[in-house]
């Protein structure tokens, strides 16, 4: 049994794609594969580390006011 709910802001709708057919029928390849992509990620934060701490910054405020309307709490 499936239950449908209604998506909530910020929620993302996918968080992977299956290239299998763009690859069968063009020959495209994803240039980085999950773990050098998850490699230069964690290094680019690394070397940025004042623009992460700009944007998590404010991020506490964003899950009160967005999610308050559920009645809990995600603390």
């Amino acid at each position: 049994m499936i239950t449908f709910v209604t998506d909530w802001p910020g929620h993302d709708r996918r968080y992977a794609i299956n290239a299998t057919k763009i690859e069968q029928k063009l020959g495209w390849r994803p240039v980085e594969t999950f773990a050098s992509g998850l490699r230069r990620t964690v290094q680019c934060y690394l070397a940025h580390q004042d623009w992460v701490a700009q944007v998590t910054s404010g991020y506490r405020q964003w899950i009160d006011q967005n999610y308050a309307h559920r009645g809990g709490s995600l603390r």
